[in-house]
């Protein structure tokens, strides 16, 4: 028997976002849009992700008002994803989830490294700033490649995040 795709009879805050965001792949689509990607393409390259899945969490994180679609400036047939206020909301604890599983899920360096760019002080494990103390917004971090990260993908999205880049900032 399938499990079912909400929390019946859960009343509360968690099981709600849970039935949004709890399923598989839709945190790693609200990640790279912190990071940036914004094409569909760059979706689905950089997460291996199938184009029906994909397809599915963009609209689900769309019709939540996690992400928006619009259509691009230079090229009207096209659309691209950009993440809301309230999809930036999602900022702290994407990086503490993340910073968790550095910590006890895998054994291996840290493949993305969080800097407060005004400060360029790295952030703790609460995102907070380490040298002046705030509590940073995504477009204030700047992420740089890791240690840990490997050089095994060659997709275009990959590639551009090998280079420190601004949260938010869309990647070439």
């Amino acid at each position: 028997m399938a499990l079912g795709k909400n929390y019946d009879g859960q009343n509360c805050a968690l099981a709600k976002a849970l039935e949004l965001l709890g399923e598989r792949w839709t945190l790693l689509v609200v990640r790279d849009a912190l990071y940036g990607v914004r094409r569909y393409g760059d979706f689905l390259a950089h997460l291996d992700i199938p184009r029906a899945v994909l397809s599915q969490r963009l609209h689900t994180l769309v019709e939540a008002g996690v992400l928006t679609k619009r259509r691009y400036q230079d090229s009207p047939a096209r659309e691209e994803y950009v993440i809301t206020a309230a999809g930036r909301e999602l900022w702290p604890p994407v990086y503490m989830l993340g910073r968790w599983g550095e910590r006890h899920a895998v054994t291996n360096e840290p493949w993305r490294l969080f800097f407060h760019q005004p400060c360029d002080a790295p952030l703790d494990r609460y995102a907070a700033c380490t040298a002046c103390g705030a509590h940073t917004e995504p477009d204030q971090v700047e992420v740089r490649p890791g240690p840990g990260l490997p050089n095994d993908r060659e997709d275009p999205v990959t590639v551009a995040m090998r280079i420190p880049h601004r949260m938010l900032t869309p990647l070439p």
